[in-house]
């Protein structure tokens, strides 16, 4: 008899139940969590990549006197960046008129490996 009510008692034992669970869960969660943060550097990095160029491709083209020059006009994209790396600006005069191009490159910390993910925008101003 007693091996029985020991038994039922070990079977209704919840003690341990809360960190088990906890263990459990909270991987999974830091990783939804992280994964989203992730995400959200990645589209604010291309929102602001893709401002940089607009804002050169205009400089170039109606400002003559802040952006005379190619080498000028990517140093005055750069500053209107504000994403995560160094991005590469080329300034050129193409048919369509002042053109400002924008590449960069994110390094993305996934679970087991490292995840590149290339950034590119351009913007041309007639």
């Amino acid at each position: 008899m007693e091996n029985g009510r020991s038994a039922e008692r070990f079977l209704h034992c919840v003690r341990g139940a809360a960190a088990v669970e906890f263990a459990l869960v909270t991987p999974a969660f830091l990783a939804m969590v992280l994964g989203g943060l992730s995400v959200c550097v990645l589209l604010y990095s291309s929102v602001s990549l893709q401002d940089a160029a607009e804002q050169g491709a205009r400089c170039f083209s109606v400002n003559s006197g802040t952006c005379n020059s190619a080498s000028t006009t990517q140093t005055y994209a750069k500053s209107f960046y504000h994403g995560v790396g160094a991005p590469t600006f080329t300034a050129s005069t193409p048919t369509c008129g002042h053109q400002v191009a924008a590449s960069v490159t994110l390094q993305i910390a996934a679970v087991l490996t490292n995840i590149s993910v290339p950034l590119t925008a351009s913007a041309c101003f007639p």
